[in-house]
């Protein structure tokens, strides 16, 4: 009987990523991969330290892993296994520690654990790493989109964030490596590639030839049979004229741009160590928008951070409100100790945050609810997911420019791009009538 595996994700994108990484590598194994809840051989967390919670939850995941089965395997990898191998190594039952490198040989590793006497720990020094991680993906399960990881690290050290301290620096994966991964995942029936990574906006660093990343996305464009292509995260100054182009000319390019802001107010952006103004940063919005008038451009906000007053939040509601983000994800400021802001001045009160958090949230409620609006009575693409609240006649999927839309079909249509006319709002969704 084959041995089961199980897999827990915490975090980003990246995270997901590597995990269907490593369970593919798990399936090609011989390994039968199953869900966490169940009882299984090896249990696998990838864990995520950008908040204290994230911290909390990966200890809180392990443990549960730990009391499902005290005789399986238990392996911890992800950025707090990087930052805090300690703290996981402390935890009874935890048989194998191995950070954000290593995960090609994740079964070698579990195998190697199995059979040792104390507890395996792989954990190096992050910014030691120089060589990018080829992660194999040979099948994907009940997926209607699929990630590609091209890049990894971080060099930007905003003074709130833990992330480059666990990555490391940047490396980016050979444009070949990238190609041929697509070239797979097109011939699987995907109807969607995302390119992920940590920050894919300085894809090209480390790398031989002179490339970028609005090259990549020009040569992933040109694979035979490609629906859609989405890029992840892109930070601001990363964002260059031919990039902008590129999303704009390519039709299969999805109209969408996530452009991390953080904060609306310029005093909280020099003291988080973004360089860039809120002045720079609309001017890129407007730019953006005068090539590409219906794109959806969703952002990520930190409120609570040290320091941020009244006013410096209420300059942050207006900027974002003025800007009309088609989405905003709310993140309240926590501490990460190793980072300059986790020692300044001026921490917010738990209380203040979650009030801010809570003022955000709304807003972006109606903004979202505002841009989806300006699609009622268009023809839209719907990339088709699956059933909605359990209705196996109402789907739900997402347009290019990352709007939920439901809309009644009989047929069996996950995975595939279907048309449909929007018709009125649910919510911040789109309810849609599937065109013949």
């Amino acid at each position: 009987m084959a041995k089961k595996a199980a897999f827990f994700t915490l975090g980003c994108k990246t995270n997901q990523y590597e995990t269907e990484a490593m369970a593919s590598a798990f399936r090609s194994h011989g390994y039968e991969t199953v869900d966490f809840d169940e009882t299984a051989d090896v249990y696998i967390i990838n864990t995520c330290t950008v908040t204290h919670l994230g911290d909390r939850k990966s200890r809180q995941v392990i443990r549960r892993a730990v009391r499902k089965n005290p005789e399986a395997v238990i392996g911890v990898t992800g950025c707090y296994a990087q930052t805090s191998p300690g703290e996981v190594l402390n935890i009874p039952g935890v048989d194998l520690v191995i950070g954000t490198r290593d995960k090609s040989r994740i079964v070698e590793l579990v195998e190697e654990a199995e059979k040792s006497p104390r507890p395996v720990n792989t954990v190096g020094d992050a910014m030691s790493y120089r060589e990018f991680e080829d992660l194999t993906i040979l099948d994907y399960e009940n997926r209607t989109r699929a990630f590609v990881k091209i890049q990894e690290g971080c060099s930007n050290f905003c003074s709130y964030c833990i992330i480059p301290y666990a990555r490391g620096p940047l490396r980016s994966r050979t444009p070949e490596s990238v190609l041929t991964e697509v070239r797979k995942l097109v011939a699987q029936g995907f109807g969607e590639i995302v390119l992920t990574g940590i920050h894919i906006g300085a894809y090209g660093a480390g790398l031989s030839e002179q490339t970028d990343l609005s090259d990549l996305v020009v040569r992933i464009a040109l694979t035979p049979g490609l629906k859609r292509l989405r890029l992840g995260s892109v930070e601001p100054l990363d964002i260059t004229p031919r990039l902008i182009d590129a999303v704009a000319r390519i039709r299969t390019v999805c109209r969408h741009l996530h452009i991390p802001l953080q904060s609306g107010d310029d005093h909280i952006l020099q003291m988080m160590n973004r360089k860039y103004t809120t002045f720079e940063f609309s001017r890129l919005i407007g730019a953006i928008r005068g090539q590409i008038p219906e794109i959806a451009i969703t952002t990520d906000v930190i409120t609570g951070f040290p320091g941020e007053t009244d006013e410096h939040f209420d300059n942050t509601y207006e900027f974002i409100k003025d800007i009309g983000f088609s989405r905003t994800h709310v993140f309240k400021y926590s501490p990460r100790k190793g980072t300059p802001a986790a020692v300044l001045p001026g921490q917010v009160p738990a209380e203040v945050k979650d009030l801010r958090s809570r003022r955000l949230i709304a807003l972006d409620r109606e903004n979202q609810k505002r841009y989806a609006a300006g699609f009622i009575g268009s023809n839209l693409e719907v990339l088709a997911e699956e059933p909605a609240d359990g209705d196996n006649d109402l789907w739900e999927g997402l347009t290019d420019t990352y709007i939920r839309v439901l809309f009644k079909s009989s047929e069996d249509i996950r995975g595939k791009l279907v048309n449909v006319r929007a018709v009125k709002l649910k919510g911040t969704s789109l309810l849609a009538r599937m065109r013949i």
